[in-house]
């Protein structure tokens, strides 16, 4: 009998830690995956359009080259309308050009900037942005400002491809000590969080270097978590002053 009521306990203990195994790495715990998914509130945002003469320009050091930016009519066929956007009759008519001058081959690289950063809403995942970079090896960059005015810049792609194409490049996540990467939240201030879009730059390969360059952008967007926007105290105080 002790050795029959033995069996039946280590076969009960087994079962009970094979099902707990099954719970830990099959299926995650459903309330636990409520309130993440719940803390979240995924949206497609523009971040510009590109249709504002002068409000973006280049440049690059004059011992290499020369550039010009403008606005030309045109626009990628493969662009979708964000859904909220839809008959709202938004003008995206334009996309930005820029020649470039070559002096001399070498390794040098232009930039394109907004006259002043462009901030994005809540916690941004992603930037994307649709390039025609005549099939050049040149390579594309992200520059931006995190929470605390730090600079960097992030690698989107090479230009080397034909026609239209769309770029995304992801946002790492700030270090866990809120302090070091990208830090787009500082759990001081609520009321103030997100990156702010600087410009592109283009790293260009020097033995493509030579001669004159086009390249040509439209449609910045971003994909950004908006839940602490909003679910902001409407009560609360603006800082800054």
């Amino acid at each position: 009998m002790k050795r029959l009521l033995i069996v039946i306990l280590v076969f009960s203990v087994a079962a009970a830690a094979f099902a707990q195994r099954a719970t830990e790495v099959g299926a995650p715990n459903p309330d636990s995956l409520g309130i993440d998914a719940a803390q979240q509130y995924l949206k497609e945002v523009s971040v510009d359009k590109f249709e504002r003469e002068g409000f973006w320009r280049s440049t690059m050091s004059s011992d290499d080259g020369y550039t010009t930016s403008r606005l030309f009519s045109g626009s990628p066929a493969g662009k979708l309308v964000i859904p909220e956007e839809e008959g709202l009759n938004i003008q995206d008519k334009y996309v930005l050009g820029t020649r470039v001058d070559f002096i001399h081959r070498g390794y040098t690289s232009f930039t394109l900037y907004p006259i002043r950063p462009i901030p994005i809403e809540g916690i941004t995942k992603t930037v994307s942005v649709w390039v025609a970079g005549r099939n050049y090896n040149h390579e594309l960059y992200l520059l931006l400002e995190d929470f605390f005015g730090r600079p960097f810049e992030l690698y989107i792609g090479k230009l080397n491809f034909q026609g239209w194409k769309k770029l995304t490049v992801a946002i790492p996540p700030q270090a866990e000590d809120g302090l070091n990467g990208i830090v787009q939240r500082n759990y001081h201030y609520n009321n103030n969080i997100g990156i702010k879009i600087t410009g592109l730059r283009v790293n260009v390969d020097p033995w493509e270097a030579y001669g004159n360059y086009y390249v040509y952008f439209d449609d910045l967007r971003a994909v950004t978590d908006l839940f602490a926007e909003d679910n902001r105290d409407a009560d609360d105080m603006p800082d800054g002053w």
